[in-house]
């Protein structure tokens, strides 16, 4: 679940003329609505030599960067997972190729993220790896911070499938908006994609696209890599067997029991699930400005050493708001795409295993879509991503009739 931590250098060529932001033109109609635009703001350009090597020094090898890209910061509206009126930020991406024909849009959801500082739209980081990737390629490319992160007030409602959904599909409108006043409309044709936590959001957000959520966008294909499509039967057990690390397992259990356990009452007092001293700092270090470092620095090394030894051993068999926290967010493949799938993961992944991405290929053909699934072989979980996201431009082209 974890994004790319590659901590790449940045490109730090200063924004010629793509400084500054405005407001959009106002609406037709001044009641506030879900994915009204509120601000754009340049926040990088990049020629394909820049592209290139930025792709290149994180380990990406054989993009295609056919462009140069400009990135603009949007704020939009958006509503909490209580349904609530609220902001998000988001990084929108377009092709900076001189032209000015409609472009087709990537929706690109991005991987856990702890620190607000480190969402697409705030850092030339890997965040905005998978964006560029899409955009020198010549499509426009939508990627939500999602609620809490990037500019967007509150906290993170980590791993609920719900609020990401709706916090994406409000980015595409907002985009939608930006990219038209830009002189970049769109087409309405997506390409779903994203990178673990981002991962399970794509299929997710696919499915939201298929029902019929927003009218002007269609979807045309879904091309995630490692998401925990499934909480309960994979990503939960491969915590106590082995199959994910110390590290991981740490970082994702102590981020999903705070996080859901504001919207689920899985627990009253701290103390009955973390031990001391950890029970009396762990909901702070998720106040979106600690950093992962900073997080697992105040945290032990294993799970069993973070939790008391009876919480420890209801994870195992959970029941109750524990299940239900798990089940609510494990139906983001339980459904039948109408459009191409492909799966991808990695045998040496070991944050999210690849018996998620092989339970997503089991519900979707439980509907009767097949979707391939491609292992990367025995790269971690960063490598997943690198050795993929070339291969998802191809695909993409592959079903605009590129290739």
């Amino acid at each position: 679940m974890n994004s790319t931590r590659l901590r790449v250098a940045a490109v730090t060529t200063v924004l010629a003329g793509a400084v500054g932001a405005y407001a959009p033109a106002a609406q037709a109609h001044p009641a506030p609505q879900r994915g009204d635009l509120l601000s754009v703001e340049a926040v990088a350009t990049r020629t394909p030599t820049q592209v290139s090597d930025f792709l290149k020094a994180a380990g990406i090898e054989g993009a295609d960067v056919r462009h140069g890209v400009r990135g603009y910061r949007l704020t939009y509206r958006t509503i909490t997972p209580q349904g609530t009126r609220t902001t998000a930020t988001g990084l929108l991406v377009l092709p900076d190729d001189g032209r000015h024909t409609p472009l087709d849009l990537v929706a690109d959801t991005h991987g856990t993220m702890v620190d607000r500082d480190y969402a697409p739209s705030a850092s030339e980081d890997d965040g905005r790896l998978s964006p560029y990737l899409h955009a020198a390629a010549g499509r426009a490319v939508a990627a939500p911070d999602y609620l809490g992160l990037g500019e967007g007030p509150g906290r993170h409602p980590y791993m609920d499938t719900a609020s990401a959904v709706s916090a994406s599909l409000d980015m595409l409108r907002a985009t939608r908006t930006a990219a038209r006043e830009l002189g970049r409309p769109l087409t309405g044709d997506v390409y779903g994609t994203g990178f673990s936590q981002g991962g399970q959001v794509a299929m997710a957000l696919g499915r939201a696209l298929s029902q019929g959520d927003d009218a002007h966008f269609r979807l045309k294909a879904l091309a995630p890599v490692s998401g925990p499509y499934d909480i309960e039967g994979q990503e939960m057990p491969a915590l106590f067997d082995g199959r994910v690390n110390d590290t991981s397992g740490v970082l994702y259990m102590a981020y999903w029991l705070t996080a859901q356990n504001r919207l689920h009452p899985i627990y009253t007092d701290p103390a009955k699930v973390f031990r001391a001293p950890y029970a009396g700092v762990v909901d702070g270090l998720f106040d979106s400005r600690h950093t992962t470092e900073d997080v697992l620095a105040a945290l032990p090394g294993t799970v069993k050493d973070m939790l008391t030894p009876e919480f420890y051993a209801s994870l195992q068999h959970p029941r109750g708001p524990l299940l239900d926290a798990m089940r609510v967010n494990d139906h983001s493949c339980d459904w039948k795409p109408d459009v191409p799938v492909r799966l991808y993961t990695a045998s040496g992944d070991t944050d999210v295993p690849m018996g998620n991405t092989l339970s997503c290929a089991r519900q979707l053909a439980a509907h009767g879509k097949k979707a391939p699934v491609t292992d990367q072989g025995a790269v971690g979980h960063d490598g997943a991503f690198m050795k993929s996201a070339p291969a998802i431009v191809r695909l993409f082209d592959s079903v605009a009739g590129r290739a």
